[in-house]
């Protein structure tokens, strides 16, 4: 079907809720009736706008409803074309990091740095914070924080990562889409699922109530994101719940946790990080949130981190906001000393924001 634009447009819906076209090569029915278009081979459209000045319809016009966009798409579209527009729209949702922005990044990342440890992932630590280290207003409050630019870096080290981890507080509070925007990755102007990572999503009581219109799996249905990972201390599943995994390739991985007097499950992250690798992750990138990452923090886990890199954004919070403030060390005497401390650090500032990265600093 071709379709002209008449020269007055047809740029808008018309004064009177209708297109004028001629048809050719289809039997249309009663004006009165819209054509059944999926029955048109070969026919010529020619529309335009019909004004209240024009002159009477020609003898062999026909008055068709608008289509809204989304009906035409799927109706008046041939399949390849709304693989086509689909694909259009990954392009407009893609991100682009400039080479700029990267530099800095290259030292703190898996390619140049490996772990000396051949049975963990390399590790790496990143989040977005405010200047009084507040994550989000309140538990379960979604809060945006960074700036577009530190964005799309975020989503420029999700590329370079084989999986990204977050807790289940942050996937029932953002419903994330946790794959990678970047443009070149799969879905975004790639190949398959080339650079999208694996989501890891740390769920001891598998509260996740997701569904297929979850957006992660929404993105998976539309080849753009890969299926997550969902660690549990249970070892009875919801049947259902896996089977939605399974369709899409993803899984439950059942770790052994232990619970503390109040009944929370605490995190053995040395036996977690082995299990990533013996399942095919050779990196992971931690970005939240407050609850893992002071986890992560802790004495035990910290030497598991093989990089830090933390976006600071230009504005306090306030308080009463979810903080990242690992609990506070002392030394042999009792006395407090700091919990952590990064060396080898780098400041570089993107848009409004800053990026500092750096390593932590192990004991002497």
């Amino acid at each position: 079907m071709n379709v002209a634009q008449s020269p007055r447009g047809c740029a808008g819906p018309s004064r009177h809720g209708y297109l004028r076209a001629t048809l050719t090569g289809s039997t249309l029915g009663p004006p009165s009736q819209a054509p059944n278009l999926s029955n048109l081979r070969a026919t010529t459209v020619t529309c335009s706008l019909r004004h209240s000045l024009e002159r009477p319809f020609w003898p062999q016009a026909t008055d068709i409803p608008i289509i809204p966009p989304q009906a035409a798409s799927q109706s008046l579209l041939p399949k390849s074309a709304g693989l086509q527009a689909n694909m259009d729209l990954s392009k407009r949702d893609s991100m682009e990091l400039p080479e700029a922005d990267r530099a800095f990044l290259e030292t703190h990342l898996p390619s140049s740095r490996s772990t000396s440890r051949p049975d963990l992932p390399f590790t790496t630590l990143t989040f977005a914070t405010s200047l009084d280290s507040a994550l989000a207003l309140a538990p379960g409050t979604r809060t945006v924080l960074s700036g577009p630019q530190s964005k799309a870096m975020t989503h420029y080290l999700r590329s370079r990562h084989d999986g990204i981890l977050i807790g289940v507080g942050t996937a029932l509070a953002d419903d994330p889409g946790l794959n990678c925007r970047i443009a070149g990755v799969g879905g975004y102007g790639g190949q398959g699922l080339e650079g999208q990572p694996r989501p890891v999503v740390i769920d001891p009581s598998a509260r996740w109530d997701f569904s297929e219109n979850s957006k992660l799996f929404q993105l998976c249905a539309q080849g753009q994101g890969r299926a997550p990972w969902i660690v549990t201390a249970l070892q009875q599943l919801p049947a259902d719940k896996a089977g939605l995994l399974e369709k899409y390739g993803g899984k439950y991985i059942s770790l052994k946790m232990e619970t503390n007097d109040s009944g929370r499950h605490h995190i053995d992250w040395h036996d977690l990080l082995v299990t990533l690798r013996r399942n095919g992750l050779r990196s992971i990138m931690v970005e939240g949130g407050a609850q893992v990452i002071n986890s992560l923090l802790e004495p035990q886990s910290m030497s598991l981190v093989d990089s830090v890199i933390v976006t600071i954004a230009p504005t306090w919070l306030g308080q009463g906001g979810v903080v990242v403030s690992p609990a506070r060390r002392r030394d042999s005497t009792g006395t407090p000393v700091a919990a952590a401390r990064l060396t080898n650090i780098q400041w570089h500032p993107v848009g409004e924001d800053v990026v500092l990265c750096g390593q932590i600093k192990r004991d002497s």
